[in-house]
């Protein structure tokens, strides 16, 4: 299986919706080369905006876009956009339910070397807590940007650090907000598993499968 991390698709889709609508912008806090939205930032430098290692001006100022019309992509690691920008997430996008997206990566203990400071295990509790947010955990990176993109309110959309086997067929893969996919079928045992960890479940699949289970 080829492999790519989130984060790589995640900026690579980012610059495909910057092409075709423009009123989708980025935000970023000083990560641009991690998060990979330098992707963006070069092709559409007058729509990138980086706020320095601020995350509740960060998403402070993704709301204010989102008043405007703006569809407003701010990322920053998980462990800062839902530790650091957790009120400005809660209170300024989702209670008046404005368009924004946050979008951080390095999220779960898969950031490994970044150490325990940066590994972000409550992000989803979080984000899942708040009425309102849409959270997704991809796979398929790129249908979900743009299923986000479509959706009008706020979303969080998690991306890891690590590159990760491709799961899904892009031209045959189905994305809707809200639905689960079957990977593969089975009569014995039901594994579910989002995100990074999907790629992990199939090979935990695998060995059950080895055990004729």
């Amino acid at each position: 299986m080829s492999k790519k991390s989130t984060r790589q698709a995640y900026g690579e889709a980012l610059v495909e919706l910057g092409k075709i609508n423009k009123d989708v912008v980025v935000l970023d806090a000083d990560l641009t080369k991690s998060t990979k939205t330098n992707l963006f930032q070069e092709k559409f430098p007058e729509r990138h905006f980086n706020v320095g290692i601020a995350e509740a001006d960060l998403i402070g100022t993704a709301a204010g876009l989102a008043t405007c019309g703006k569809i407003a992509f701010a990322s920053t690691f998980a462990m800062f956009a839902a530790g650091r920008g957790f009120e400005q997430i809660r209170n300024t996008v989702a209670y008046p339910k404005l368009n924004v997206k946050i979008a951080p990566t390095h999220a779960g203990i898969s950031v490994g070397e970044d150490g325990g400071s940066h590994q972000s295990v409550e992000d989803i509790a979080l984000m899942r807590a708040i009425p309102g947010m849409v959270v997704l955990s991809p796979v398929e990176t790129k249908k979900m940007v743009f299923a986000a993109a479509e959706y009008n309110g706020p979303v969080y959309i998690r991306m890891g650090r690590l590159d990760v086997e491709t799961i899904f067929d892009e031209a045959t893969y189905d994305f809707q907000i809200g639905i689960a996919n079957t990977v593969r079928e089975g009569n014995d045992v039901t594994i579910a598993a989002t995100g990074l960890m999907t790629a992990e479940a199939l090979k935990a699949a695998d060995i059950l499968a080895q055990e004729g289970i």
